[in-house]
C-alpha cells in the first residue's frame, strides 16, 4: 500500500489514462472508473459489471457496440470529498474535455466542494489528452510530487507541458472512427476496401484529427516511429508510452522500432482500455512522448 507521509495532496484521476492498476496503487492515485453498457449490460462503472479487456475486443470483433458514460459531478465528489475529510488537499487530472464531459464533471465537483472545504485547495487540470497520453500527463505529475514539489509547483509544472505531450495513432478498421462521426461513411468503405490507415493525432484543443495516410499496416507503424523521430522532446530519463486495442504484436514491432533508436528510454505498453476502445475499435496502435510541440 502506498504511503508518503510527506506528501501533503493527492491525485485524481479517470480510467480515460488506461494506466495499469499496480501503477496507480504503487504512486498513490486514486481512479474513478468510467463506465460503458454493451449488450444491455453495464460495465466498469462504479456499480457495474466487471469484463477483462481482452474479453471486451473479442466481443467487439464479433459485432458488439459498447457505449460509453462520462463520471457525473456526484460520482467526481465522491471520490474527491474522502480524501478532503483526511486533510489532504487534491489535484485531479481528467481525460481530455473535448473528447468527454467527464472534465467538467470533476471541475462542477471541486467548485462545489471549495465551497464546503475552504480551508482545502482543489486544482483541475484538463490533460486535453487520452488514453495512455493522460496517463504519459500523469505520470509527470507522480514523478514531480514525488521529488518533493508541492501542490501548486506539480500543478504549474503540468499545465507547462500539457500542449508537450504527443499522441499519434492508427486504427485497424475505420468503421469505429465513422461510428464516432471522425470519418465519414464513404471514407470507411473505400478506405477499408484500399487498406488505407490513418495517422491521427491530439491536438491543442484536445481532439482527434487525422495528419496523414497511408496503405497497410506496416507502414502505418513505420510512420508513427518516423513522425516521432521528427517531434521527440525527450532526454535519457523521459518515458515513452505505447497502447493498443489487443494488438501486442503490433504494439512490440513499434516498441523495437523505438528501442533501437531510443535505447535507454523507458518504454511502457498496455492495453487502451475499454472505454477509450470502445470509439477506437480493436486493432488500434498508440503512442505518447513529449515533444516539442503536438
Amino acid at each position: 500500500m502506498y504511503h508518503n507521509p510527506q506528501r501533503k495532496f493527492i491525485i485524481v484521476t479517470d480510467s480515460g489514462c488506461d494506466m495499469p492498476e499496480s501503477y496507480l496503487s504503487a504512486n498513490g492515485v486514486q481512479s474513478v472508473r468510467l463506465g460503458f453498457s454493451m449488450d444491455n449490460v453495464l460495465y466498469q462503472g462504479e456499480d457495474g459489471a466487471t469484463i477483462d479487456t481482452k474479453t471486451f475486443y473479442e466481443k467487439v470483433r464479433k459485432g458488439a457496440m459498447p457505449t460509453t458514460h462520462q463520471v457525473n459531478p456526484e460520482n467526481a465528489k465522491a471520490h474527491i470529498e474522502p480524501q478532503l475529510v483526511k486533510g489532504m488537499d487534491v489535484l485531479v487530472i481528467t481525460f481530455s474535455g473535448a473528447l468527454s464531459g467527464t472534465a467538467n464533471s470533476f471541475t462542477v465537483a471541486a467548485a462545489e466542494l471549495s465551497q464546503k472545504y475552504p480551508e482545502r485547495t482543489i486544482l483541475v487540470s484538463d490533460s486535453l489528452c487520452a488514453s495512455m497520453g493522460q496517463g504519459l500527463y500523469l505520470d509527470y505529475a507522480v514523478q514531480k510530487c514525488n521529488a518533493g514539489a508541492s501542490l501548486q509547483q506539480t500543478y504549474d509544472y503540468i499545465q507547462s507541458i500539457k500542449l508537450k505531450i504527443c499522441h499519434l495513432f492508427t486504427v485497424d478498421n475505420l468503421f469505429h472512427l465513422k461510428r464516432g462521426g471522425r470519418v465519414s461513411a464513404a471514407t470507411a468503405i473505400f478506405g477499408t476496401l484500399l487498406s488505407i490507415k490513418p495517422l491521427m493525432h491530439v491536438d491543442d484543443a484536445g481532439k482527434l484529427v487525422v495528419y496523414s495516410k497511408t496503405i497497410g499496416r506496416r507502414k502505418a507503424i513505420k510512420a508513427l516511429f518516423e513522425k516521432m523521430q521528427t517531434l521527440a522532446d525527450i532526454s535519457e530519463k523521459d518515458p515513452i508510452f505505447i497502447s493498443h486495442g489487443d494488438c501486442i504484436d503490433d504494439a512490440e514491432l513499434l516498441a523495437g522500432f523505438i528501442r533501437k533508436a531510443y535505447p535507454k528510454n523507458p518504454i511502457n505498453v498496455h492495453y487502451i482500455g475499454p472505454v477509450i476502445g470502445a470509439h477506437s475499435g480493436p486493432g488500434t496502435l498508440a503512442l505518447f512522448f513529449k515533444a516539442k510541440q503536438r
